[in-house]
C-alpha cells in the first residue's frame, strides 16, 4: 500500500496535530537522532501517514538546509498533514513547548530536576534513545537500503561522517550518496508512491525565502539604527539560527558568542542554562527560551524567551517552507528519483553512525546499560510496546539502578 498526503484518516485540524505533537515533544529525549527515530515511529509506522521512503527524503532535505533538523522535520509534516502553514506552526508549538517551558522554569528559579534520583531517570532517559535510534536504524534500512548498491552507499556515508564529524560530513554524505544514486540505480523503478505533494504554492514558497532572506539582512540595520533591545535579541537569535548546520549542539557557540560575549549573560548562568538542557525531551533549540528570559533584553523574562525562541527557530522553519513547493516539483524528475533514492540510503548509514556515536557512547555506560538498552529495542520491535510505556519503563528502571 502506498501512502500520500491524504492517506489515512485524511488531514488534521491544527488543534489535533499540536496535540499529537505535544504528546511527542514531552517524551522525546536522546537529542536531534533520536527525535527522527520518535518521528518516524509515530508517523510511518503507527499513523501511517507517509512511507519510509519518503520520509527519508523529507529528512535528506532538512539535513541539507540550515536549522534545526528534527523541528523542520515535524514542521513539514504538519504542513502535509494539517493543509498549510498553520498545520506547521502546530506541530513546532506542540514539540517545542514542553521542553520551552521548562528552560523558562528553570531560568526564573523553580529548578525541579536536581538529586540523584532525576539523575537516575534522566539516565534512562538517555538508554530509551539508544534503542529508538537502534528502532529507526533496524526500519529503515530495510525499506531504504534493499540491494547491494544502497547497502554500499549506506556503508560509505558511515565511513564519511566517521572520518568527517560534525554537520559538515553529514552534507557531503548525503551528497556523494546521491551522486552515487543517480550513477549506480539508474536501472531500478524509484521506489513506492509518487513524491509528497505539499500544500505549499509556488508563490508561498519564494515569498518565505524572500522573507528568509530579507530578514537576514535588514534585522543588524534596523537593531543597530533603533538601538531597541528586543529587537537586537532577535536579531542576534535569528542569525545563530540562519547560519548553523544540522541543529543542536552546533548552534552552542554562535549563542554564546552572541549572549556571553555581548554581556547579556555570564558564562556561568550558559552553563548552568546548557546542562539543564539536556537533561530535557524535545529540541535542544528551545534552550533559547532560558538564554533569551536571562539576557534581560525584554521587559519581562517570559517575553524575552518568547523572542529568542521564535528568532532562533524562524529561518530554519521558513527555508524548509520555502523549499517544499520545489522539491516536490523536483522529485518528478527521474533522474532526481534515483539521485534521492541514494541520498535516502546515506541517511541511513548517517544514523547508523549516530547509533553508536553520540547514542551509544554518551548514554551506554556498562553492562547494565547495555542491557537495559537492548531491553528497550525488544521492546519496542518485537514486542510492539508503543514508544510512551518504553520511556516510562527506562526512566523508572534508571531510577532503580541508583538505588541499588
Amino acid at each position: 500500500m502506498t501512502h500520500t498526503a491524504t492517506d489515512g484518516a485524511g488531514a488534521s485540524s491544527p488543534l489535533a496535530i499540536f496535540w499529537i505533537f505535544l504528546m511527542l515533544g514531552l517524551r522525546s529525549f536522546g537529542g536531534p537522532i533520536a527525535h527522527l527515530g520518535y518521528l518516524r515511529n509515530e508517523f510511518v509506522l503507527r499513523r501511517r501517514w507517509l512511507e519510509d521512503a519518503r520520509y527519508g527524503e523529507l529528512v535528506a532535505l532538512c539535513q541539507f538546509l540550515p536549522g534545526p533538523a528534527s523541528s523542520q522535520v515535524g514542521f513539514a509534516l504538519g504542513v502535509l498533514r494539517g493543509g498549510g502553514v498553520l498545520g506547521g506552526c502546530a506541530a513546532w508549538l506542540g514539540f517545542t513547548l514542553p521542553s520551552a517551558l521548562l528552560m523558562l522554569a528553570w531560568a526564573l528559579g523553580a529548578a525541579v530536576t536536581t538529586g540523584p534520583l532525576a539523575a537516575g531517570a534522566v539516565h534512562g532517559l538517555k538508554l530509551v534513545a539508544v534503542a529508538v535510534v537502534a528502532q529507526a536504524v533496524w526500519g529503515m534500512a530495510g525499506t531504504l537500503t534493499p540491494d547491494w548498491q544502497r547497502k554500499v552507499i549506506a556503508l560509505a556515508a558511515i565511513a564519511i561522517v566517521v572520518v568527517a564529524a560534525g554537520p559538515g560530513g553529514q552534507l557531503v554524505a548525503i551528497g556523494a550518496g546521491a551522486l552515487a544514486g543517480w550513477a549506480w540505480c539508474r536501472g531500478e523503478t524509484p521506489h513506492g508512491a509518487a513524491p509528497l505533494a505539499f500544500p505549499v504554492s509556488v508563490a508561498g514558497g519564494v515569498a518565505a525565502l524572500v522573507l528568509c532572506a530579507l530578514l537576514f539582512g535588514l534585522l543588524p540595520i534596523a537593531a543597530t539604527a533603533t538601538q531597541y533591545s528586543p529587537l537586537a535579541l532577535f536579531d542576534a537569535f535569528y542569525r545563530s539560527g540562519a547560519l548553523v548546520f544540522g541543529g543542536g549542539h552546533v548552534v552552542l557557540p554562535l549563542l554564546q558568542a552572541e549572549t556571553v560575549a555581548s554581556g547579556w549573560i555570564t558564562s556561568e548562568t550558559f552553563l548552568s542554562g546548557y546542562g539543564m538542557a539536556q537533561a530535557l525531551p524535545g529540541p535542544l533549540f528551545a534552550f533559547a527560551a532560558f538564554l533569551g528570559a536571562q539576557a534581560g533584553m525584554s521587559a519581562t523574562a517570559v517575553g524575552g524567551a518568547c523572542v529568542a525562541l521564535v528568532a532562533l527557530f524562524l529561518p530554519g522553519l521558513l527555508l524548509v517552507y520555502g523549499a517544499l513547493p520545489f522539491w516536490a516539483r523536483l522529485q518528478r524528475q527521474r533522474a532526481l528519483r534515483h539521485a534521492v533514492m541514494g541520498a535516502n540510503a546515506a541517511v541511513v548509514g548517517i544514523l547508523g553512525a549516530a547509533l553508536y556515536n553520540p547514542a551509544w557512547t554518551s548514554a551506554v555506560l556498562d553492562l547494565r546499560d547495555a542491557a537495559v538498552a537492548v531491553a528497550c529495542f525488544v521492546l519496542l520491535v518485537t514486542c510492539r510496546a508503543p514508544a510512551w510505556l518504553v520511556v516510562v519503563v527506562a526512566a523508572a528502571t534508571g531510577v532503580l539502578m541508583t538505588l541499588i
